[in-house]
């Protein structure tokens, strides 16, 4: 069923596949929690210099974002909305892509290691689901590009919610 990915060929190829292995582990599963792991899980395998990964679920009753599954360190349990990366991509419902963190007002330092992050909303029937995010202890380590591909990583994803 799942067999790691090795690809020497283009970010985009790359990603290709990971999208194929995506596919197959969402299939035929419903369970929210099952997916979100599998899907960090996943990208922690696929995506080299990182550090965390993982998604923060929305909870529109305390306006805040609580941590959901991942792969890393220990990490913040609550976000409020609006607040550090995860909080305003979140609540601008937009991807927030930073090179350096200790940059970004308000960041949240979860862990001291991160120097770059990404992070994507996941948003089903115009309603927020929540957020995957990404760190690295490399600075600028997500570009353009990869995060066009994350999106589309998490659109599949997220029809899978």
């Amino acid at each position: 069923m799942f067999q790691q990915i090795e690809y020497k060929g283009t970010l985009q190829e790359g990603y290709a596949l990971l999208l194929k292995q995506l596919e197959a582990l969402l299939e035929g599963e419903t369970d929210q929690t099952a997916n979100l792991s599998n899907a960090a899980a996943l990208l922690n395998q696929f995506l080299s210099e990182v550090n965390w990964v993982g998604f923060y679920l929305y909870h529109s009753e305390e306006e805040e974002l609580v941590l959901g599954p991942f792969q890393g360190l220990p990490a913040c349990v609550r976000i409020p909305m609006n607040k550090g990366v995860c909080g305003t991509a979140a609540f601008e419902r937009n991807t927030v892509r930073v090179a350096d963190v200790t940059a970004f007002p308000g960041h949240i330092a979860c862990d001291g290691a991160t120097r770059s992050e990404i992070v994507v909303p996941l948003i089903k029937e115009d309603q927020l689901i929540g957020v995957l995010d990404i760190d690295s202890p490399v600075h600028n380590r997500f570009l353009e590009e990869e995060q066009q591909h994350l999106e589309q990583f998490a659109a599949v994803l997220t029809n899978h919610l």
